[in-house]
């Protein structure tokens, strides 16, 4: 065997990624900035590889108009690693066995979860209570009974780790099993009160979180976290919620996720109730005992989430367009858009454009800002 035969040949394809760097660079690619899950999805599905990904990111951005772009740092993913580490926290990604079979069904499904306890427990059936968090003593002594007599029956009782309702209901469930899914990152213990809870929640339940380790939650991070909360459970029962209330933002979610909403009735002249009752009047079940929601249930008869769908198949590459079709396409998509969500699907039919060519002006416009994602891939003008 010749020196040649050693040294690998110019024409040799170079090696595939290992599964550890390519989640390594998924996870890079997602924590770049301006990548929502929309834009990560689309890159993956445009460029095969997240390295690849990652190599043509610059270039897109500076396609939408977006200067001297940076992907995440190496070391950034390295420190988040380390910190997961010494957390004793796990990754899934939606390839992972245990990643919840539930949340493939939603569009907008975290393409990562860190989690700290046992992940096995997602797997069972789960229901999801939530509700106001200057709750009521008669509020919180709702939540515990039906968190307790759920999870005797034997479904794992899901909610957000918030003051009152929530914290009452992980409370009761801890001996059956409850999972907390957290605004910021999976090692940050908020609010403060419900630290020794949390805590338990880890050595006894589980904790979820789709944020990076040791990101502080803010306010725009709870909406996001409620469409996890509905979307891992067969339901979401609300005890307390004001008229306008993250509450009601579960529910509504849930009812998006094609779940079924469930409601403890309140006194009219408690500001807490608002919300419970306009559910019931829209016509979600009204709840007075545990009874109530396992014969929702039931009468479901042997409902299961649906299997994943089949992922979507990877995008064809647009015709290249000049500067002046960008631009008033990206004119023409902006004008369609405000405040109010749209649906993707939506706005390519009253743009009366290929779906191919829109995809990538949606992507250019994300990067630049100009336009955000609600829960469910809904569109809207962020300027």
């Amino acid at each position: 065997m010749t020196d040649r035969d050693h040294n690998p040949s110019s024409t040799h394809p170079p090696l595939p990624p290992t599964p550890e760097d390519e989640q390594f660079a998924r996870l890079r690619l997602l924590r770049s900035r301006r990548v929502g899950i929309s834009t990560y999805k689309r890159l993956l599905a445009e460029h095969g590889t997240a390295q690849n990904a990652l190599a043509a990111l610059p270039e897109v951005a500076r396609a939408a108009g977006v200067p001297n772009y940076e992907v995440c740092p190496e070391g950034v993913i390295r420190a988040e690693l380390r910190a997961a580490h010494a957390a004793h926290a796990r990754l899934l990604d939606t390839d992972h066995p245990l990643y919840p079979a539930a949340l493939l069904d939603l569009e907008d499904a975290p393409p990562f979860l860190w989690v700290i306890g046992d992940p096995e427990i997602l797997s069972r059936p789960m229901i999801s209570l939530v509700g106001a968090r200057n709750a009521s003593s008669l509020g919180t002594r709702m939540a515990r009974a039906l968190a307790r007599d759920l999870g005797e029956a034997g479904f794992v009782v899901v909610s957000g780790l918030a003051r009152g309702i929530d914290a009452a209901a992980h409370l009761a469930a801890l001996p059956t099993g409850t999972v907390a899914v957290q605004a910021g990152g999976v090692d940050v213990l908020y609010p403060a009160e419900n630290t020794d809870l949390a805590r338990q929640i880890g050595e006894r339940g589980l904790r979820i979180s789709e944020q990076a380790m040791g990101l502080q939650p803010m306010a725009r991070h709870f909406p996001r976290r409620n469409r996890i909360i509905s979307g891992l459970s067969r339901a979401t029962v609300v005890v307390e919620a004001a008229a306008k209330s993250g509450s009601l933002i579960t529910a509504r979610d849930a009812l998006d996720q094609g779940r079924d909403v469930m409601a403890v009735p309140g006194h009219p002249f408690d500001a807490r109730a608002a919300g419970t009752n306009m559910l019931i009047r829209d016509g979600a079940t009204l709840v007075r005992r545990a009874e109530d929601v396992l014969e929702a249930l039931g009468s479901l008869g042997a409902h299961r989430p649906e299997l994943p769908l089949a992922p979507p198949p990877p995008l064809q590459p647009a015709a290249k367009r000049s500067l002046r079709d960008t631009a008033k396409l990206h004119l023409s998509i902006l004008s369609r858009l405000g405040p109010s969500p749209v649906a993707e699907d939506q706005l390519i039919r009253d743009l009366r454009v290929h779906s191919a060519a829109v995809a990538p002006a949606l992507v250019e416009l994300e990067l630049e800002g100009k336009i955000s994602r609600a829960a469910g891939g809904l569109l809207s003008r962020s300027d």
